[in-house]
Parts: C-alpha cells; structure tokens; sequence
C-alpha cells in the first residue's frame, strides 16, 4: 500500500483535529520516566566490571569480552521482541504488558546477579553470571522497546514530539549526574570502595525507584496504548519476521538515523564506564570526587541549554537541532581537550576557581548538554522514521522500526566495554581495572585522555557525515503527516476505520 498514490491534495488535513494525534504535557512526562526506569537499571550495571571482578573473582578481559557477547545478544533479541510488539494487541494494550513485565524480570535477575554468583562455587560462577545476564537482557529489552515503539502513539505532532526529549533529558541529567555524584561522593565513601555493601545499597534504590517510574510510566500511555492509533488502525497491512530486511534495505532514513546514533553511543558508552571517570577525575586531575561535584555544578545550565535545544527542534525540526548539538559536542570537547594538554588539570578545583576551574566548567557543561540533545533527540526521531514507512508501505511496524536502530546500535555501542578492557589490558591492567589510588604513567595519561575526548569526537563526525543522507526535516515530516492523514481520511470515508479519540 503506497500512501501517497491514493492520497488527497488537501495538506491541512494534518493540521484538524480529528488527524492530529496529541498528548497532555503530564501524559508525555509520565511516559517519558519508562526510559528513565531502565536507565537506572543500565546506570547500575555499568558498574558490574566491578562486582565481576573484584568480588565474584572473573578477570578483566573475560568479563570485558562477555559484556561485550551479552550486548550483542541483547540486540540481537530486539529484532525477534519488535516483532511480537507489532503482532500484540492485548485487552490492556500493545506496550503496557510488555514494560510491566519487562520491569519485573529485571528486579528479580539483578537481585541474583548481585546477591547469589559470589557465593557460588568458582567452577560455577561465570556460567550462573552468562545465564542470569542472558535473563535480564530479555527484561530490559521488553521495557526499553516500548520506550521507542510507543512514540509514535503518544503523539504524531511534529511540534510535540520534541517535548519527550524535554523530560528525558531532564531526568537522565538528574540521573546520570546526581547518580555519579551519589557514588562518588557518598555510596563509594561510605562502604569503603565497591564492595557487597555499595552493592546492596545501590540495587535496592534501584530496583524500588525503577518500579515506581514503571507505574506511572504506564498510566502516562494508557488512554493512547489502544487499536485507533496504531496506524491505520483495522486497515494495518501484516507484518512478518521476513520482512525485517526489506524494512532497513528501503528505509534510508533509518539507515542514516542507526549511523549517527549508534557511533554516538558508542562513544557515551567509553564515557559512562566507570574507570573512565576514574582515571580522568581521579588520576588525570587528582580528585574523583570531584567528578559528582562539577557534574552538579553543571545540572542547571546543562538543563537550560538542553531546552534550548528542544525550541530549536521544535521550530526547526528534530534533524537540524540533532546536528547543530553534534558540532557543539565537537568544538568544545576539542577545546577541552587542548586545554587539558596545553595546562595543568590539577588546578581544577571548585576551590580554586582559577582559569583553569573556569575554563573547564564552561566547556564541560556546554559539552554535556550537547552531548545530551544529541543522545535524547534520538528518541522521537525514531518515530519520524516510522511514520516513514507508514507513509511509503502502509505498514505500521513501531516495534521492529524501533528493535532494527536498537540491534544495530547496541551491537556496535557494545563495543565500548571491549574496547576500554581491551586497551587498558594492552597497556597493563589484565586482571583487574585503574583505581583511585593507581599511580598516574604515561600510558595512563594518554589513554584517559583518548576514552575521554579522542572516541566522542570520532562518533560525532561520523554523526553529522550521517546525517547529511538523512531527509526527514520539519518540512519533510509535515508533508508525510499530511499525507497519512490524507489516507485516513479516505479510509474514514469508506467506513474502513474509525476515527481516533484524543478524550
């Protein structure tokens, strides 16, 4: 079904209300709290190394290059998952079962990970490890493919759909900052290092806050998780696993999008490992803590730029705000860069607010809050994407739309893991990870410095080399939404579907 053959020249159909599909602003912040529910669940797992390492006795590179197999498993089971998205339509919906579900096997597979494989004999301990991984990585795929595929229902106005990016980026700041400052300046202080104790405590605050986003993520989607907005409702051409290639083969859109996010989470992914962190703050400059610290200094103008960001993407569209962050991420991280090189990171201080402290906190916020326009604009780009091949097919596939970027983006973001354990074992550390109090060399210096600015900078060039294939600007997306809603109208005229209620 080709959506444009049979459509109507009337391009103000989009614009009625009976086409346009719009959410409440507290529906969209709800909804937007399922990415926040599995982020805190990857944000504790970044530190499993840790666990594996230090407490259930694994050795680095075995532990680097199993994450790195389990992440490629994990994509792999997005594609397969997608697919039974599509074909679920369920008393209580297409996407609730999946991220209630979803929330609970990741609470009951990280309570044993944490709590049962150090106590396992040693012969059984990387085998329990693989299985309970394998496990949880189902879990979080249930819950995460929701996150992109439900896009398209919460709304279909390219002026609200940036709104998402609002709130997640909101409270993936306040996660990821607040969470480092919480382990660097109080969990890590408080136990004593990375031992049973951090552990228990941080999975527990995980688990009850992750459960509690679920819920009220779940009624954020409630009134829009029905059949009425699912493309072209009861006229929705049927899907089949076979139809995966054709899908990525023709979408080139998707294509480009898969290109410039996952090279970018490829570099967030080097980032977010926890030793970076540590041999950056903690060795390079002299002060771990300080990596919560600055971070908070950074929340509010980081915030503030971000929102920036999400009025350029609302005037502008969604692909021209993606890639003016992207050259932002760029310049100041290479200035970063110079200026680390060039001066002396140790006066970097919030006691010592000289030029160096001054210099870095500018770049720094001004590079993060780029860094976080880029990575949360993906989102609802995703569901540009779909209503694509809505528009070209008359297929409504959010599901396998949404797992297709996802297997392809964490295959090659899994990469980071192997990467930091591959290169710090090249330069000595095969058996266990660079600490807070492993004397600086020069191979660790360079090697910081490249985990911390060489590899974003590598993803984000070929971000916006990517993105100069990608066509869906605003202009472009108001043409397809006008001509899907041109096609409904057809089919609203022939007593095919219903019109969709926005009450």
């Amino acid at each position: 079904m080709n959506a444009t053959s049979d459509t109507l020249t009337n391009h103000s159909l989009a614009s009625e209300n009976n086409f346009v599909n719009r959410s409440k602003l507290w529906q969209i912040g709800f909804f937007a709290l399922n990415n926040t529910a599995t982020n805190l669940y990857a944000f504790a797992m970044g530190f499993v190394s840790y666990y594996a390492t230090g407490i259930a006795g694994l050795l680095v590179v075995v532990i680097s290059t199993l994450l790195t197999a389990t992440r490629i498993f994990d994509g792999i089971t997005d594609p397969i998952i997608g697919y039974v998205i599509d074909k679920t339509e369920s008393k209580i919906g297409k996407f609730r079962p999946f991220m209630i579900l979803g929330n609970i096997i990741l609470a009951i597979t990280v309570l044993l990970m944490f709590n049962v494989t150090h106590l396992l004999s040693p012969e059984w301990r990387l085998s329990f490890f693989i299985a309970i991984n394998a496990i949880y990585i189902i879990g979080y795929t249930f819950q995460t493919a929701c996150t992109k595929a439900a896009q398209t229902v919460l709304t279909n106005d390219p002026k609200q759909r940036p709104l998402f990016v609002a709130f997640d980026a909101s409270y993936n700041t306040i996660l990821f900052v607040g969470g480092q400052y919480f382990i660097a300046s109080i969990l890590v202080p408080k136990h004593g290092g990375f031992n049973s104790g951090f552990f228990t405590e941080l999975n527990t605050i995980v688990i009850v806050s992750s459960a509690i986003f679920t819920l009220l993520a779940v009624i954020g989607i409630w009134k829009k998780d029905r059949l009425e907005f699912f493309g072209f409702a009861e006229k929705n051409v049927k899907v089949s696993i076979k139809d995966y290639w054709p899908v990525i083969k023709r979408n080139r859109p998707l294509q480009m999008l898969i290109v410039a996010a996952s090279t970018d989470k490829l570099a967030a992914a080097v980032i977010r490992q926890p030793v970076v962190p540590v041999m950056f703050f903690g060795l390079i400059i002299g002060d771990y803590a300080l990596s919560g610290e600055i971070s908070l200094v950074t929340v509010l103008p980081t915030l503030l730029l971000t929102f920036i960001g999400i009025g350029l993407a609302r005037k502008s569209g969604l692909k021209m705000s993606f890639v003016a962050a992207t050259w932002g991420a760029v310049i100041t991280y290479a200035l970063l860069l110079i200026i680390i090189i060039t001066g002396a990171p140790q006066e970097i201080s919030l006691s010592n607010l000289g030029y160096m402290t001054v210099a870095f906190l500018v770049l720094y916020t001004l590079g993060n809050a780029f860094m976080g326009v880029t990575g949360n604009m993906v989102i609802p780009m995703i569901a540009d994407a779909t209503d694509y091949e809505l528009h070209i097919t008359g297929r409504y596939i959010p599901g396998m739309l949404g797992t297709i970027f996802s297997f392809v983006d964490k295959v090659i973001s899994s990469f980071g893991v192997t990467i930091v354990g591959i290169l710090l074992a090249m330069i000595g550390f095969k058996n266990a990870f660079p600490e807070v109090d492993t004397p600086l060399t020069t191979s660790l210096y360079w090697m910081g410095l490249f985990f911390m600015f060489g590899i974003p900078m590598l993803g984000w060039i070929a971000s916006i080399i990517a993105m100069k294939f990608y066509e869906l600007d605003d202009k472009r997306m108001a043409e397809i939404q006008d001509e899907i809603a041109s096609v409904k109208q057809i089919l609203v005229d022939k007593n095919e579907i219903s019109l969709p209620n926005n009450k």
